[in-house]
């Protein structure tokens, strides 16, 4: 029976709401529309004042509600553009947008907000959200999500088979008996703070800037020793690490070891903060017997920073997920279209030898 299910990613970078409407069969899966909405300007200043400063309980509540109104708005404006019937969705996967994640404290947790009762009540459509919960309940990380959806497209492919997701943060995925996967560290988050901060734009289209800088190569080695990058999987991260105030520190470090005289162009930063990112993902990819790279995400779209990969990764053949016939835009929306349908049929998500879990659960809640 065809079933079909729509997909709601906003991801660390917060550079839109992406929604794939998908047909789900027991052996297959399609992507049959697509498209982004803008997120909400004033929204995004918020949630990362909310992520980098101490805020209120009001606050927060008033955050979730805000969040789950602009994904029933999008998800609204996504059926009605495509002609979708309502009648015919099973189910909306909801990842909701992560204003924290810890764990490894003493209490772990992960926050995602977006209210999936305000979705659900507006769209009038079921709604899976949730789907950290119950995996850090059970000793897990509650993340990187993506490989079992990765593992669930791309198992049948010959020979040793990695896929990389560029979002904020760079996750990576080595399919084999055992499915690994974790955070390698940033992705694209601190190309896009500095780019924000110094070139009053959201994103360094195609890497130019970067590219029109020259690495220093003192930096990235300071930067590289985030102890982050040393640490053994399960791993994750995301905001609460890399962030304005990391990079700070970093460049602060720089400063002292030059005996403050650390004058550095700001595209020289960009090219190095590419280059932190080129190098932390190389570096795992090189501790495996990767033959092929699959990339996704949007960091695709980096054409400098895809150069620069492939570059370091000579000998493994690079690719997009694209040229493997799957949306390198929109595959983590497609991936929890893909975890609602698992959740509606009760079947356990194959993620516990990813995120250290002690066993392998049903993932999400339903919101009816």
């Amino acid at each position: 029976m065809d079933e079909f299910y729509i997909g709601v990613m906003s991801g660390t970078s917060l550079d839109g709401i992406d929604i794939a409407f998908c047909e789900i069969k027991p052996h297959s899966f399609e992507l049959l529309y697509s498209a982004v909405y803008p997120f909400d300007k004033e929204l995004k200043v918020d949630i990362l004042s909310a992520i980098n400063a101490p805020i209120t309980l009001k606050t927060i509540g008033e955050l979730d509600t805000r969040l789950g109104k602009m994904y029933a708005d999008a998800i609204e404006s996504f059926i009605y553009e495509k002609k979708i019937d309502k009648n015919k969705i099973r189910a909306i996967g909801l990842h909701g947008q992560t204003l924290w994640h810890e764990p490894n404290s003493k209490y772990p947790f992960s926050m995602q907000l977006g209210n999936p009762s305000v979705v659900t009540a507006q769209t009038g459509v079921r709604v899976v959200s949730d789907f950290r919960q119950k995996d850090i309940a059970l000793g897990g990380q509650g993340a990187p999500f993506a490989p079992a959806f990765h593992n669930y497209l791309f198992s049948k492919l010959e020979g040793n088979i990695a896929v990389l997701n560029i979002g904020g943060m760079a996750n990576l995925t080595i399919l084999g008996d055992e499915l690994i996967g974790y955070d390698t560290g940033c992705g694209n988050v601190l190309i896009d703070y500095w780019a924000s901060q110094n070139n009053n734009t959201a994103y360094d289209e195609d890497g130019k800037w970067a590219k029109s800088g020259t690495v220093n190569a003192e930096l990235l080695k300071l930067m590289l020793k985030e102890p982050y990058f040393s640490k053994e999987a399960p791993k994750s991260t995301g905001r609460e690490l890399f962030n304005g105030n990391w990079l700070k520190k970093q460049l602060e470090l720089f400063s002292l070891k030059r005996g403050g005289n650390s004058h550095i162009k700001n595209r020289d930063v960009q090219a190095t903060l590419l280059e932190l990112s080129v190098k932390s993902i190389a570096n795992e990819v090189k501790k495996t017997s990767t033959d092929l790279l699959i990339v996704c995400g949007g960091g695709v779209k980096n054409s400098y920073l895809m150069e620069r990969l492939k570059d370091e990764l000579s000998g493994i053949e690079v690719v997009s997920s694209d040229e493997c016939g799957v949306s390198s835009e929109f595959m983590e929306a497609m991936a929890f279209a893909w975890l609602a349908y698992e959740r509606v049929h009760k079947r356990c998500v194959k993620l516990s030898s990813v995120t250290g879990a002690s066993k392998d659960s049903i993932l999400g809640a339903i919101y009816e």
